[in-house]
């Protein structure tokens, strides 16, 4: 199936597939410390699991990083 991650296209080899095996199948580091949006909406870190991604979906991953000014 045809997906858009980060805004690019990929195509994933598997017909089903979740946001947590799409995180694996993209060998995202630190997977605990990653948000996922899903066509815009942001994705419970407790669903993942239970989510299922489709043929023409937007898939964001964010990574958020920490600092400031001193």
């Amino acid at each position: 199936m045809k997906v858009k991650i980060n805004g690019e296209e990929a195509v994933v080899d598997e017909e089903a597939v979740s946001v947590s095996r799409l995180l694996e199948l993209n060998n995202v580091e630190m997977p605990d410390m990653v948000s996922v949006q899903l066509n815009g909406g942001f994705v419970n870190r407790e669903e993942f699991g239970r989510t299922a991604v489709a043929e023409g979906d937007e898939v964001d991953f964010l990574y958020f990083m920490g600092g400031g000014r001193r």
